[in-house]
Order: structure tokens, then sequence, then C-alpha cells
């Protein structure tokens, strides 16, 4: 398995320039570093070609994430509205070829934070989405591209809160390169057990999220890691494990993930990294060994 981390762990925005941060996980550990898909779908050609070939340099894999916004929402039954988020992931996925990132994940198949105020038609909202994820897969396909549906939730999105709704969906959609994408912060609230939902999903568990409960970087909560572990081991899983921790409160990271305090016990930077570094051998240890 390869252990990587979330850009955004350092940052306060989405859309950042993302260079820096490839040597930073090479250095302090991780085979992977997840960018956010909203920073690269516009970012110029020489700048996507600039990152893959730092990544390369450094020996970094390239994950990309995104949580679809409203108005690209690929399960609206507007049909613009829809037709613009099909558009926009489909120039994403140019971008993705271009630097050399094969796999994407998140809240691609919807929007995300959903709007609670608006009433929720579910079952129209999922046939839209996955009539809407066939195409995008059957576009990703030629460039080697698999989505992963990333499973929240039921807070922050209605249609895949839980493991099994989950795989029923990618079964639904019907194509090799759609997996399931696994949280560990989203199974804490929606799973009666995370050994099962992992064991359950086995085969269709593309992508895999890692953070603690209160959003600290693994090793600093209360997350069964062991059991976690043991799940992903029986299944056979050979793929991505990719931290998410979100400590830092301010700007739209802070905003959109609802960090309301300092999860830092008030970090600097070299601490920030210390700690992020120790979780990914704590994760080495965990899940690798």
């Amino acid at each position: 398995m390869k252990i990587g981390t979330y850009f955004a762990y350092w940052e306060k925005e989405w859309d950042v320039d993302f260079f820096p941060y490839i040597s930073k996980a090479a250095e302090l550990g991780f085979d992977i570093l997840e960018i956010s898909g909203g920073g690269l779908a516009d970012l110029p050609d020489d700048k996507v070609l600039a990152l893959r070939k730092e990544a390369e340099r450094c020996g970094i894999m390239l994950t990309a994430c995104i949580g679809l916004p409203k108005d690209l929402d690929v399960s609206s039954e507007n049909e613009e509205t829809r037709q613009n988020g099909i558009a926009y992931m489909k120039r994403l996925m140019d971008k993705m070829e271009l630097a050399n990132i094969r796999q994407i994940g998140g809240i691609i198949y919807a929007y995300w934070p959903v709007d609670y105020s608006l009433p929720v038609h579910k079952e129209t909202a999922r046939a839209i989405s996955i009539r809407s994820v066939r195409e995008l897969a059957d576009y990703a396909k030629p460039k080697g591209i698999t989505l992963t549906l990333e499973t929240v939730n039921r807070f922050e999105q209605y249609l895949i809160n839980d493991a099994a709704e989950a795989t029923r969906f990618v079964k639904d959609i019907d194509r090799d390169n759609v997996k399931v994408m696994l949280d560990s912060f989203h199974m804490n609230i929606e799973e009666d057990s995370f050994y099962d939902a992992i064991v359950n999903t086995g085969s269709y568990l593309g992508h895999f999220h890692i953070g603690e409960a209160n959003r600290k970087v693994p090793g600093k909560g209360r997350m069964p890691w062991k059991e976690i572990s043991q799940a992903l081991h029986e299944i056979g899983y050979d793929g991505t494990i990719v931290m998410e921790p979100f400590v830092c409160m301010g700007g739209g990271v802070g905003s959109d993930i609802k960090v309301w305090r300092d999860l830092s016990d008030h970090a600097d930077a070299r601490k920030l990294d210390e700690d992020i570094a120790q979780s990914c051998r704590f994760c080495k240890e965990v899940f690798c060994s």
C-alpha cells in the first residue's frame, strides 16, 4: 500500500500552488501527494507539466480530489447545470492526463457541501448521477483514469452515506474504472463496523482516506487503526491510502471543513511538519508492515 497526504493540511485555501508540497511530501516520507482538482482544472499547461516533472523527480505519485460546487452538480435536474459539471470534469481530466494523475476521488457524482435548505429528491438525483458518472467514466477510460466515489456523512451529502450504499451505486454504474472511496472520518459517523464495511466493499474499494474523528493526523485520536488495517489486508487491498487532516482555522478550507478551533496545539510550520511525518511513520507501520 502507498501512503499519502492531502496538501490542505498546510493550506487555508483550495486553489494554491501545489508545487512546493511535492518535495515536502517526499522529504516527510510520503509516497503520494493528493491535490485539489479545483486548483488543477484551470492551471496553464506549462505549470501542469512542471507538477508532473517535479513529481517524477521526487518519486511522488499525484492523486486528485474534489467536491464539485453546486453550480457544477452532475446530479442536478437542471440540464444546463449537469452539462456544465460534465464539461468541467472533462476539462479537469484533460489536465490530469497531462500531469500523469490517474485517479480522482471525492464528491464527483453530485455536489458538496449539500444545501439542505432545498428539497431532497434522492432517487431522481441518484438516477441522474449514475448517468453522468457513466459518461465521465467513458471519457476517463482511454486516459487511464479511475473515478473513486467518496462515501461521506449525512451532514455533507445524501446520495452515498455508507459503504453498502456506495457499493450498490458503483455496481449500478457498471464501469470498471469507477470504484468506492471510503473515509475513516465519515465511516466513524455512519458505519456500524469499520471491519464489516471494508470487507463487504471488497474489490470495489479503489481509494481510502484516513483521519481521526477529531480531524487530527492519524495516531492522535481514537480510530481503531488495527481493525481497519486488518480488514484492508483481508480483502487484499494494495492501493492508495491518503490522510486528510485539517487542524488549522481560517480561509476557505477552515470554513468548508468547519474547523472552528485550533486543532494543531498552536503548532508552527516546523511542528506541523514533525507531526505529520510522525503520522506517516505510524501509518506505514500500521498498514504496510
